[in-house]
């Protein structure tokens, strides 16, 4: 590999470090290499930028921004690094790029291979970087294919926090007291759907797997909210799947807190009621052994119903919902300004649950 001698700068005076790293196939290979206060080298076959984009980063961290190669792309890699160095001559380890989140911490998120050893060096040096600049959580999100570094992450004192199809999140808290970081998801959200037609007659199922497979408990459509989903679309949704019937939904009756439900994490389930816009039944086969329209009086009746004691509860506010005499809660649209937004448009929609009785607005 042919070295060349760069221009002088002041900036690289008294920096002493030694550095062979791999950008990119685009980049190649880059050298930082200081033997004498004075000058310095870099290795073909890369060009750099102006010297404005080399600068240090208070003492021993020298910043190099944009390394190209002759076709002019740049390495996402290679878009910013610290390298730290000291006057010792201690071989210089690249910082990982990370942004400041809300409450004093950083996110890193990684992209691109490294191998487990270099990752572990830069992760360890990039703690005692960002304890030096008051930092408090950091966040590592792995995506599946960089589990091979899950290991180092952990041997650096970081532990999971949470997992989603794609990727991994683990975190680390730098100040020498209690963490402040907040938990995993503690809540699984599900909806329970009261559906009944003019005849006095609920929309129930039968289930062909779970705990009530093979009882003959006749039960309302159930199901779980999906992320980024409201409660009463997940309601409709549910409906449709499982019985086929098109239905309007009309109000929250009530939900319930339950804990060691799911994995050991707690439940919120909504009882929800809709309004049936059609009446013929297509049964889900994948998940529902039968379904009907069947008196209240005799979903009532049945010994399931008649020994726990949640569902005697259900059965009486639908029915006192139905009779006129329970109010429940419609969802009322509202909007939050967006974080980090000076713009008044620019605001998250979300719903509020409440009873409209006694209210003045429309």
């Amino acid at each position: 590999m042919k070295i060349s001698p760069s221009y002088s700068s002041p900036i690289l005076k008294g920096i002493k470090m030694i550095r062979i790293r791999w950008l990119s196939k685009h980049c190649g290979y880059l050298l930082l290499l200081s033997t004498t206060p004075s000058r310095s080298y870099f290795a073909n076959p890369i060009s750099f930028l102006p010297s404005k984009d080399i600068k240090v980063r208070g003492a021993g961290c020298l910043s190099v921004r944009a390394a190209m190669s002759a076709s002019g792309k740049v390495s996402s890699q290679a878009v910013e690094r610290v390298v730290v160095g000291n006057e010792e001559g201690q071989r210089g380890v690249e910082i990982l790029r990370s942004v400041n989140d809300e409450y004093g911490g950083v996110i890193v998120e990684l992209v691109e291979p490294m191998e487990a050893a270099v990752y572990g060096s830069s992760l360890r040096a990039s703690i005692s970087h960002w304890r030096q600049q008051g930092k408090r959580g950091v966040w590592v999100k792995l995506p599946i294919e960089l589990a091979n570094l899950v290991e180092a992450t952990v041997q650096q004192g970081f532990w999971y926090h949470h997992a989603e199809p794609k990727y991994l999140m683990l975190v680390y808290w730098i100040p020498e007291v209690a963490h402040t970081l907040p938990a995993n998801a503690t809540h699984r959200v599900g909806i329970g759907a009261f559906v009944m037609n003019e005849k006095r007659e609920v929309l129930v199922v039968q289930e062909n797997s779970g705990v009530f497979r093979g009882t003959g408990v006749w039960k309302f459509p159930t199901g779980v909210v999906e992320e980024g989903e409201d409660i009463f679309d997940a309601a409709v949704r549910e409906v449709k799947e499982e019985t086929g019937v098109d239905s309007k939904f009309v109000e929250v009756l009530a939900f319930r807190q339950s804990h060691q439900a799911f994995f050991q994490k707690s439940d919120l389930f909504f009882v929800c009621m809709l309004q049936p816009l059609s009446f013929d039944i297509q049964k889900q086969d994948s998940e529902i052994e039968a379904a009907q329209w069947m008196p209240i009086t005799e979903y009532a009746e049945q010994p399931f119903v008649q020994n726990h004691e949640l569902t005697k509860y259900l059965i009486e506010i639908c029915l006192a919902k139905i009779d006129g005499v329970y109010p429940g809660f419609s969802p009322v649209p509202t909007a939050t300004p967006m974080q980090r937004t000076s713009s008044s448009s620019d605001k998250k929609k979300a719903y509020l649950y409440l009873g409209r009785s006694g209210l003045n607005r429309d």
